[in-house]
């Protein structure tokens, strides 16, 4: 096969080997670039049945465009009759590879989990199984990204997961007990998978044993994992609890959404355990430089934020413009996915409402600053009181509270001006969507029906949801990547800021205020080419944009 020539695919070199099919490193020369090729084995392509879940493959996996997931470019067929997949082709190790070495460090495994966590809730989210997540199909590029590859077992999530002869698909080792005794599965486990790979990543074995098959399958319907904590003492207790759920013999038990356990991942990264030590000279300089790091790239961060798209006028004295401050919406559905829209609306609307040059806005940056305050920094739910205290520190004069509410697939969005003073109900409005897809055209009405009502709107200045997608993106993924760098970002966890600002703008290269997030997070890790290079995109696109409204 090596040095064949398939349609416009030149076979380099052999990747490896599955039992559904042989991976080869290719150049595609139409395009130019290095390609990963899969082959369904000879024997199994003269199957029609086997084909048809080869073809079910390549259409899973190509509907899944995610930053986390191994991107399919076409599936084709030789002229003998052997079919194949074209997919991204990444420099990197496999997950197997890594474990060989050893557990991994736990900020490493805590990252590469929430990622895998990320791309599965992507596929969920499109009602795809991948049935076989295990280390040796997760890739972590060399720029530490995780890609989740082999969709090859993926099923849509009515169908059952029994193989003709019988015989269950998957690696035993990380078999759900579902996947073990054969009866139909669904997303939940995919979740158990991922429990065992956390395991394994935080360890350096797995959780569930035996010298044979059977065994290994008696041990996960019957047997409990020796604690994380016993075997590595550096794991975090939110590892543990974590792992745990995740690794709940009874389904209904376990974490029912990816995206529960992805909050749990998350807020386990953004709060580490604090010790209370006596910090020595030397610690303390290094604490001081940290938080010096800190200030700075915050003020980065803001100042060029507000420079590239909320400048005001200077003709207008801060004594003539009103102020206002939105508060985080809450979320009052059911449904946890859609929990970072708490903060991303308010990202959207005071976007829109600082179009009013006479308007003041509490931008997040202050906000988050006002909570911690306050000491409610880790609250995302903002009651009366204290909103009202958040917005006297701030020294506005009204402010906006609002909710988010699913009915069946329809979204919407309530919002309220109030009187900071009187707590009086100044505007109540609400807007409908047909699904999350509608959130700019939303925020968009909003902050229009609240400019009217304190009458700062212009016909020049209309906020429209082309001015809010042309301000920042038009890709709703891209925008929740941003929110979530930006709460890394107040966080200070640089590393995971980085990861979140780099998918938004690996999905739209002309996302500016991720780019300056992307900067700033390159500052705080010493990284200055790549902050270089991030600021030049800024840049460029700050003149651009700069052109445009001109």
């Amino acid at each position: 096969m090596i040095g064949k020539t398939i349609s416009h695919y030149k076979i380099i070199e052999k990747l490896g080997a599955g039992g559904m099919g042989t991976v080869y490193k290719a150049q595609d020369t139409k395009l130019d670039r290095f390609v990963a090729l899969k082959f369904l084995p000879p024997h199994l392509s003269q199957d029609e049945e086997n084909k048809k879940r080869f073809i079910h493959e390549a259409k899973a996996a190509s509907a899944l465009d995610h930053p986390n997931i191994c991107t399919i470019y076409e599936i084709d067929e030789t002229e003998d009759g052997q079919m194949f997949i074209a997919m991204a082709c990444y420099e990197g190790e496999s997950l197997k590879e890594k474990l060989e070495k050893g557990p991994l460090p736990i900020d490493e495994a805590m990252s590469i989990a929430i990622q895998i966590a990320e791309g599965l809730a992507k596929a969920h989210s499109k009602n795809i199984l991948h049935r076989d997540i295990k280390p040796a199909n997760i890739l972590v590029t060399e720029d530490g990204m995780v890609k989740i590859v082999d969709f090859g077992l993926a099923k849509l999530a009515d169908r059952t997961m029994i193989t003709k002869d019988g015989t269950t698909l998957g690696t035993v080792a990380y078999m759900s007990p579902e996947q073990a005794q054969g009866v139909n599965v669904d997303h939940r486990t995919d979740i158990w998978a991922l429990g065992v790979v956390m395991y394994e990543m935080f360890t350096g074995q797995t959780p569930f044993k035996g010298d044979y098959e059977q065994a290994v399958i008696y041990s996960i319907m019957n047997e409990e994992p020796e604690p994380i904590t016993g075997i590595q003492a550096s794991a975090p207790p939110q590892a543990e609890q974590i792992v745990s759920k995740a690794l709940t013999k009874n389904a209904d038990l376990r974490y029912q959404h990816v995206d529960d356990l992805l909050m749990d991942l998350q807020r386990g990264l953004a709060k580490p355990q604090a010790t209370a030590v006596r910090a020595e000279p030397k610690k303390m300089v290094s604490r001081f430089v940290t938080a010096a790091s800190v200030l700075v790239a915050v003020l980065i961060l803001f100042f060029v934020v507000q420079r590239l798209f909320f400048t005001q006028s200077a003709s207008i004295a801060p004594s003539e413009r009103r102020s206002i401050a939105v508060m985080y919406f809450d979320n009052l559905s059911n449904d946890s996915g859609l929990d970072w829209m708490q903060k991303g609306i308010v990202e959207l609307l005071n976007a829109g409402l600082s179009r009013s040059t006479e308007l003041r806005v509490v931008d997040t940056q202050r906000l988050s600053d006002l909570l911690r305050e306050l000491g409610k920094e880790d609250i995302t739910k903002i009651d009366q009181l204290s909103a009202t205290e958040v917005a006297e520190q701030a020294g506005v004069g009204t402010m906006i509270r609002g909710n988010i509410i699913k009915i069946d697939t329809t979204i919407r969005l309530q919002a309220k001006v109030l009187d900071v003073g009187s707590g009086e109900i100044l505007l109540s409005d609400h807007v409908d969507g047909k699904n999350d897809e509608d959130l700019f055209a939303m925020v968009a009405h909003l902050a229009e029906s609240i400019r009217s009502y304190l009458e700062v709107k212009t016909a020049s200045e209309e906020v429209t949801e082309e001015w809010l997608q042309h301000i920042t993106t038009n890709s709703l993924t891209g925008f929740q990547y941003f929110v979530q760098g930006r709460e890394f970002t107040i966080q200070s966890h640089w590393q995971d800021a980085k990861r979140h600002y780099e998918k938004a703008v690996a999905i739209d290269s002309t996302f500016t205020a991720a780019w300056v997030g992307l900067t700033a997070s390159c500052w705080n890790l010493g990284d200055y080419k790549a902050m270089n290079e991030a600021y030049a995109h800024a840049l460029r696109l700050r003149e651009k944009a700069s052109h445009r409204e001109k």
